[in-house]
């Protein structure tokens, strides 16, 4: 567990535990059994939430991480300052590879990631911590980003 990073306030780190709870009991996990909720904290002090999603197409689900971002385009934020993901499982669930890449696009290397289970916060990272020396925006061309 890194314990590095700003980490947002405890009525933040409230109003995220509540929102991705409430949202982990919607998962559609039918095949899997393993509901995940998460909950972000936008830019502008907004949350927004996403549970996991699988289909009889199994690989092709949606991570409640990817949810939660696409909520968070929709309403017009652009920034993730907190991210929290919620699983009961017996280690803190943590977002999968392509979710880090994900969350890459919208986070700086000092967001939070905060993972729980239904009683609570049982780790803390920054970004950096788990997708280290990642690649994201600033590694493409000034013209491609200046283009979104």
């Amino acid at each position: 567990m890194t314990a590095s990073g700003d980490f947002p306030a405890s009525h933040d780190l409230d109003a995220l535990f509540a929102a991705a709870s409430a949202v982990r009991a919607r998962a559609h996990a039918p095949y899997s059994g393993f509901a995940v909720g998460a909950a972000l904290l936008d830019d502008a002090g907004r949350i927004h939430a996403g549970c996991n999603v699988e289909n009889a197409a199994y690989p092709v689900g949606t991570c409640a991480e990817a949810g939660a971002i696409a909520a968070m385009i929709a309403s017009g934020g652009r920034r993730i300052r907190a991210i929290l993901i919620t699983a009961d499982s017996p280690a803190p669930v943590t977002p999968c590879g392509a979710c880090r890449q994900r969350i890459r696009e919208f986070a700086g290397p000092d967001t939070p990631i905060l993972a729980a289970g239904p009683a609570g916060l049982r780790a803390r990272f920054t970004f950096e911590a788990l997708l280290p020396a990642s690649f994201g925006p600033d590694h493409l061309p000034e013209h491609i980003v200046d283009a979104k």
